[in-house]
């Protein structure tokens, strides 16, 4: 084959292939009497396995070496297996971000729509609105929920009145007040809070955190927006103190990130007082 159909074949450019003959990854190739190079489909099977070992982080030579083992000799170099298990590891940490990357594109839609619909509730504003209420529900109210109060009551100020509590309240976390004291947060005279202690109480939107307190979340009567954002519970880690502090500090990143947005898109899309109110003031 020519060098432009091995390239291709190859999924590299036909200068790569130039590049792998100068630096003797790829051995010369034949020529024809007319003076062109032709390729073996030894030559294919040696590049195609000198790109996948690139594509690990080796170097061009270090691929090179592999691939003769492996296709001259027929022998895998035992320092090739921890490469490919260390890539596979990789992978599946990227595929771990791609899933939690679209959970919060899925939370981020839907906290869109929801803004959408509290503006379609409003009149046009007219004077500054009551804050907007918000109620983060989790089971224990011990971790995410206590995290998504605190962080909402610094991000959003005055702006917002938030509240948290739990189907089945059980103390706060101690790890949250650590990870929240990390960034300047005290939350040391927090105590957990049972839902019941809100359900005649108005909020603009109710947050649940947990797939478990989704599903017996009580119905909060009026006029609300329901969220759901699935963040894994922290305190079920296992591990030394270190581990368990690194994934406490990983909800609270998973939940500023949801946060900020939120933030924004309900400060545009308050409830505010009618056009009347403002009238009968003047």
């Amino acid at each position: 084959m020519k060098v432009s159909e091995l390239a291709r074949r190859a999924g590299i450019a036909p200068s790569a292939v130039r590049f792998y003959e100068e630096t003797g990854v790829l051995p010369p190739a034949a020529r024809r009497d007319n003076g062109y190079r032709e390729y073996a489909d030894e030559a294919l099977a040696r590049l195609r396995l000198v790109v996948a070992l690139r594509r690990l982080g080796l170097a061009p030579v270090e691929a090179g070496r592999f691939a003769a083992l492996c296709i001259d000799r027929g022998e895998v170099d035992i320092d090739l297996e921890p490469l490919i298990a260390g890539q596979r590891a990789a992978i599946e940490r990227q595929r771990a971000d791609l899933d939690r990357l679209g959970s919060e594109l899925t939370d981020l839609e839907l906290t869109i729509q929801a803004a959408g619909r509290a503006r379609r509730y409003q009149e046009a504003p007219t004077m500054p609105s009551a804050p907007i209420r918000a109620l983060f529900v989790c089971t224990g109210n011990s971790a995410r929920s206590q995290m998504a109060e605190a962080l909402l009551s610094d991000f959003g100020g005055a702006d917002f009145e938030v509240f948290s509590a739990g189907t089945e309240p059980k103390g706060v976390n101690p790890y949250t007040v650590r990870v929240l004291g990390e960034i300047g947060i005290d939350w040391s005279g927090a105590h957990s809070k049972s839902v019941t202690e809100f359900i005649d109480q108005p909020f603009d939107y109710v947050i649940t955190v947990c797939d478990r307190a989704r599903q017996t979340c009580p119905v909060f009567p009026g006029e609300h927006n329901s969220l759901h954002w699935g963040l894994d519970d922290p305190a079920e880690v296992d591990g030394t103190d270190q581990q368990k502090l690194e994934a406490f500090r990983r909800t609270r990143t998973e939940v500023a990130t949801r946060l900020r947005p939120f933030v924004e898109l309900a400060r545009r899309a308050r409830v505010s007082k009618p056009k009347a109110a403002a009238a009968a003031l003047n």
